[in-house]
């Protein structure tokens, strides 16, 4: 398998019809009040960076990371195309996102995703990949229906803070 990991437009077709799968997911299995899931305007902000995934040009997956504060940041519509799941597909995206962040300067990245039964794959990679438990962050409330948790960064010496140079929010 050989995934390619790149800053992308969320308005590309292929991309925008995922992020419409996972906003069509994220509503049926959470009540409205309580689903965070990016629209395609939102994840044009200036504070987001929108990865996709793809294998022999193909997408395979989509993730962004928003900026909190200079320090923190946060995990936002992960996505794995149905048929690319238990391939390490969410595994390289998150792998990929954190690496970015650490490079960044971002010294903890956290996320929200839904406590029911159908978010138990993606915490279980999460947990994987280092992120714990935590409360809620942001404007975030705590509920029944989400759950938190958060990973610190390690900073490598010599990174400079802050570098976000290779950000590009909206590539035509």
């Amino acid at each position: 398998m050989r995934i390619t990991i790149s800053i992308e437009d969320p308005r590309a077709e292929d991309v925008s019809t995922l992020l419409a799968t996972h906003l069509a997911f994220s509503r049926s299995a959470t009540p409205a009040e309580y689903s965070f899931a990016l629209d395609v305007d939102e994840l044009l902000e200036s504070s987001v960076t929108f990865f996709a995934a793809r294998e022999e040009g193909q997408l395979v997956g989509v993730a962004a990371l928003k900026e909190l504060d200079c320090s923190h940041a946060e995990l936002k519509s992960m996505h794995i195309v149905e048929s690319q799941r238990n391939r390490g597909v969410g595994q390289a995206l998150v792998r990929h996102v954190l690496a970015h962040a650490r490079k960044a300067g971002y010294r903890q990245v956290s996320l929200e995703t839904g406590s029911t039964d159908e978010f138990a794959p993606a915490r279980c990679l999460y947990v994987k990949a280092g992120f714990e438990p935590c409360g809620p962050f942001g404007g975030y409330r705590a509920s029944p229906y989400n759950t938190f948790m958060t990973a610190s960064l390690e900073i490598r010496p010599g990174t400079p803070p802050n570098d976000r140079r290779d950000r590009n929010h909206s590539a035509p």
